[in-house]
């Protein structure tokens, strides 16, 4: 089955026993989030909440909350998608095999747009009031979108061709916006939309822009997918849909989606920016509130029986973590022909995803390879963050797959084992200074600025990793405990930072002059992390991640005994030393309201439409 409508889809989910509906109403104000955070933790069923406060639409929850459901919803298509990544990685499979070639062909004709006159979406319209008010953090600005579909055109060459569709928060509420008249529109560097603004500021004009909720769920994997530049979201809706996207132009507003269930017509304004947020995020913290785009609205259409799809953005796991499993299903087999020599990258969810990049590379070149030093890994690792959202990568630690045909990005602590196991922190830390950072990440010196590091090893290893802390464990005064997460890597309980205290302060040059003197007893221990809660953080790997790689700037934060620079590289003895303690310029952690919790309860208490689901 291919579905011609969310209703189409939400029918069929509900027939198969994958959906569960909620008749009792529930407030927009944090205890639908609530009830989507639990319900994905629990890897549990599609919710539909028939009544939400204050609007007279239902709201649809968790309907990408399992791979398995991700699964069964592109059933009919997934295989003529791989397809279209195998032509990519070997074009010559469709003169090889003529008659898959041909069998491709109506999948082929789904990639193209289709224009029509009209649509659902353009029977009903409503107020920007009137849309589901769905507020997820205790401390978020007001309500946002958190599954827009924002449609733009490049203005120098209006057509499908052209065009981006991304998903950019859309704020409804709060903040100094006209209410009803406009929304904040914050989009991220390096997206698609960015491009098409600064031709229309160029010009002196406003850029129109369509938002679209809801439709059939084949258009919100197109949306978040890391398409090539000239390949337009829409062509890829197709071909997961199952069928042409149809499209409606009107000299009145930007094109619509005529299959959406809601959609906003408006255009940015030229030169007028608004503070947006703050609003919790996907690296577990609040973006905090600054200046982006306003949207100035049109017109907000609706479909008869709209549904509005929403989730959950925060720590992960979340539900845009499927998101990101199903896209390295998708694209992984292409990434070799993208950049040679890489065989596998995986972007850790657990660490927010642009945090944190893994990858296995090769060193092709035979005569050199004695040298067991990293020489095409580093040619590797510059092209990975050349590459689209790659490029928001802070820490990129990359390994040849030729040391151990059977290591892989995706264990994650045996890959962080197998780099200490063989690393050189004098020859094989590579760092990018003044440089951009994800627009969400406030570890750096300010609002997309921060660096990078590449860490690359190669040869055989060159000591052997521990497992256990030393008898004796030399701490300085006020640091401790320590703990290991996993072997060669131990947390240690540093002093808080204070409010108003300076980021570059003299306790971590003290730990590591330390460290000079008393190094010897953490032989085994090639990395060492200083943070707030040791116990914490070496509860889980996903603790670890979390605090390692998203409290820390490489260039601020990344120390260690015997430090030197020398033809400008810069090294360190035994162990290296990254200070992941909140500083305080970073954003709030995200922590979720205990008294709405409480209230939410009784939903999954027994009786409850969600018992059972744990």
């Amino acid at each position: 089955m291919t579905y011609r409508s969310l209703q189409e889809c939400v029918a069929d989910l509900e027939r198969t026993g994958q959906l569960v509906r909620i008749s009792e109403e529930v407030d927009p104000y944090l205890e639908a989030a609530e009830i989507q955070r639990r319900v994905y933790r629990a890897g549990g069923p599609a919710v539909l909440l028939e009544r939400l406060r204050g609007t007279p639409f239902p709201a649809l929850c968790n309907l990408f909350g399992t791979l398995e459901r991700v699964h069964y919803l592109f059933r009919h298509t997934l295989q003529g998608v791989k397809r279209l990544a195998e032509w990519k990685v070997d074009p010559a499979q469709a003169i090889r095999r003529p008659w898959q070639a041909a069998g491709m062909l109506p999948v082929l004709w789904r990639m193209r747009p289709k224009a029509v006159r009209s649509g659902p979406v353009l029977r009903h319209t409503t107020t920007v009031s009137q849309l589901p008010q769905i507020q997820c953090w205790p401390r978020d600005g007001g309500a946002f979108i958190t599954l827009p579909l924002v449609y733009t055109e490049d203005p120098r060459c209006p057509c499908f061709g052209h065009s981006n569709l991304g998903m950019y928060r859309i704020q409804l509420s709060g903040g100094r916006y006209r209410p009803g008249e406009e929304v904040g529109l914050h989009y991220q560097i390096h997206r698609g939309i960015g491009p098409h603004h600064q031709a229309a500021l160029a010009q002196g004009k406003p850029l129109p822009v369509s938002v679209w909720v809801g439709g059939p769920p084949a258009m919100t994997l197109a949306a978040v997918m890391p398409l090539p530049e000239g390949f337009s979201e829409l062509m890829l809706a197709g071909v997961l849909g199952g069928r042409r996207v149809r499209m409606i132009r009107s000299k009145d507003h930007a094109p619509v989606w005529a299959d959406a269930d809601f959609c906003l017509t408006g255009h940015i304004v030229p030169d007028r920016l608004l503070p947006e947020g703050p609003f919790g995020d996907h690296l577990g913290y609040y973006s905090l509130e600054h200046p982006f785009p306003v949207m100035r609205i049109e017109r907000v259409y609706h479909r008869p029986g709209a549904i509005w799809p929403f989730t959950v953005v925060g720590r992960p796991p979340q539900e845009d973590t499927v998101f990101g499993q199903f896209i390295h299903e998708l694209v992984g087999p292409v990434l070799s022909s993208v950049v040679p020599g890489v065989h596998e990258v995986h972007a850790v969810d657990a660490a927010g995803v642009h945090p944190l990049l893994l990858a296995l590379g090769s060193e092709r070149y035979e005569p050199f390879r004695e040298q067991s030093r990293p020489q095409e890994l580093l040619t590797q690792a510059n092209a990975l963050l050349g590459q689209g959202q790659l490029s928001l990568a802070k820490y990129l630690w990359i390994a040849a797959c030729e040391d151990d045909p059977q290591l892989t990005t995706h264990d994650v602590p045996r890959f962080f084992q197998h780099v200490l196991a063989r690393v050189d922190w004098q020859r094989d830390l590579h760092f990018q200074t003044c440089t951009t950072i994800d627009t969400l990440d406030y570890s750096g010196t300010g609002l997309n600025e921060g660096s990078k590091l590449v860490v690359a090893a190669v040869g055989r290893p060159r000591r052997k990793l521990a497992e256990q802390l030393p008898a004796e464990c030399p701490l300085p005064p006020g640091f401790g405990p320590a703990r290991v997460v996993f072997a060669g890597v131990a947390v240690v309980q540093a002093p808080r930072f204070q409010k108003g205290q300076q980021v570059q302060e003299p306790q971590v040059e003290q730990f590591c002059g330390y460290l000079e003197s008393h190094g010897r007893a953490w032989e085994g221990f090639p990395l060492l992390v200083l943070v707030d809660d040791a116990e914490f953080a070496a509860a889980t790997v996903e603790n670890f991640l979390w605090v390692t790689f998203t409290r820390s700037d490489p260039a601020q934060d990344v120390h260690g005994p015997w430090a030197q620079v020398r033809q400008k590289h810069w090294g360190c003895g035994e162990p290296l030393v990254i200070d992941a303690r909140s500083k305080p310029h970073h954003a709030p952690v995200l922590e979720p309201d205990p008294e709405v919790a409480r209230r939410v309860d009784r939903l999954f208490a027994r009786g409850g439409p969600l018992h059972g689901i744990h």
